[in-house]
């Protein structure tokens, strides 16, 4: 039997014991085996998926308009739509919830995804229509393709799809996937890489329009702060640095995930006012410097899917920051393990290798410096002086599902 034949009878026979409830002798690889895994808790239908209707023109028009993806719409049509074109392919961009927002490429390909509920203005996340190339590099934030019978809804298995995320690198922030989608037959291996490739390419785009924003800021700040006395700085809206006075200059400040006018708590520079600028903020730092945190309470939330975040509330007032998948990792683990864990310990919790603490540390290092007062040290864990909630979602199964960490893993697998 050849190769494809060997792995559509293994994913034949992992789904029949899937969808019985029961543990199939062998697996796919585990990407797909653990979506299957979501999509099975989220009670997708396996034959045709749970679609949930289309965006009406309205607000498919507001999220293009709203989203930086559109920014980058020419580079992603340059690099991909071509080629899709040629190898009877679509490119499909989504947003960070599924919805596909744009399509290009075959006319004929399109008219068969519109046939299948794939157009725009469709959800194509997992917990909607199941494994897919769209959904599952949200869920797991990294390129991956869905090749024919690895899809979770059977109405799917003629089709093959590639997908990368593309993130704002301004704040990490999810803005969506980049998709080509096409008849399974079509398959080619470096699918993948091409999407991820181009993917880059529009990020780096997004990341030369941010320096030109803050190179623009910087010419507004210099004769502001030339005219402020003591220590301050001024900053974009996600906290980049466009100049400084009386003070070392710092990359990023990290500002609560909704700034206001006034005085707020800020973990690196402690107690400081926030003055509004065209295009970003004056932080006037206060006399005394103090960075520790506000005394009072720490909300670490990774009940949600795709976005988890940090909020410390106290006499300073509430500061609330988003987080990356990475640094969510972390802040779980030490919420979970209160005692404190050692650099080694945190390398296996995280990658199953405790010999990769240079990698522990300088991740450390970058929380706490947005984070001053709330972390300690030897061991790594929430400061004594603060009380940590951490809401977690409904199902285990749904817990920081893009992780891969072992310590992750174990606490997915705890009933609820």
């Amino acid at each position: 039997m050849s190769q494809p034949e060997n792995d559509a009878q293994l994913l034949a026979n992992f789904r029949q014991a899937a969808l019985r409830g029961a543990v199939p002798e062998q697996s796919p690889r585990p990407v797909i085996s653990d979506s299957w895994s979501r999509v099975i808790g989220h009670g997708v239908n396996p034959d045709t998926g749970s679609h949930s209707g289309l965006l009406s023109v309205d607000e498919l028009e507001h999220r293009r308009q709203s989203s930086p993806l559109g920014d980058v719409m020419p580079a992603l049509r340059d690099g991909l739509v071509s080629v899709a074109d040629v190898a009877w392919h679509i490119m499909v961009v989504s947003d960070a919830e599924g919805r596909v927002l744009w399509r290009d490429g075959s006319m004929a390909v399109r008219r068969s995804a519109d046939r299948l509920g794939f157009a725009e203005g469709a959800s194509w996340a997992e917990d909607v229509v199941g494994t897919n190339a769209i959904g599952t590099a949200l869920v797991t934030r990294r390129p991956v393709q869905v090749h024919s019978s690895e899809h979770y809804v059977r109405a799917h298995h003629r089709w093959t799809c590639a997908a990368a995320p593309l993130h704002d690198p301004r704040d990490g922030r999810l803005l969506g996937t980049v998709d080509i989608s096409g008849p399974a037959a079509t398959v080619h291996p470096v699918t993948l890489s091409l999407v991820t490739a181009v993917t880059r390419v529009a990020e780096g785009e997004l990341r030369s329009r941010h320096w030109a924003a803050i190179e623009g800021l910087r010419s507004l700040a210099a004769p502001l702060l030339a005219r402020v006395p003591g220590r301050a700085l001024v900053v974009d809206p996600n906290g980049w640095t466009a100049a400084v006075t009386g003070m070392p200059p710092l990359d990023r400040v990290a500002l609560p995930s909704a700034p206001a006018a006034g005085t707020v708590w800020l973990p690196s520079l402690g107690l400081s006012t926030l003055e509004p600028l065209p295009g970003g903020w004056l932080v006037r730092i206060g006399a005394t410097g103090q960075q520790d945190a506000p005394a009072g309470h720490v909300v670490l939330d990774v009940s949600r899917p795709h976005a988890w975040s940090v909020t410390v509330s106290g006499e300073a007032g509430s500061w609330e920051h988003e987080l990356s998948p990475r640094h969510a990792e972390l802040l779980f683990v030490l919420a979970v393990h209160r005692g404190g864990r050692s650099a080694a310990d945190l390398a296996r919790d995280l990658f199953g290798d405790a010999s990769r603490t240079v990698t522990v540390r300088a991740e450390l290092s970058r929380l706490r410096r947005n984070l001053a007062g709330i972390l300690a040290h030897r061991p790594y864990r929430f400061a004594d002086s603060v009380t940590v909630e951490l809401l977690r979602p409904d199902r285990p199964a749904d817990l920081l599902p893009h992780s891969s960490a072992p310590a992750v893993r174990r606490e997915r697998g705890k009933s609820g």
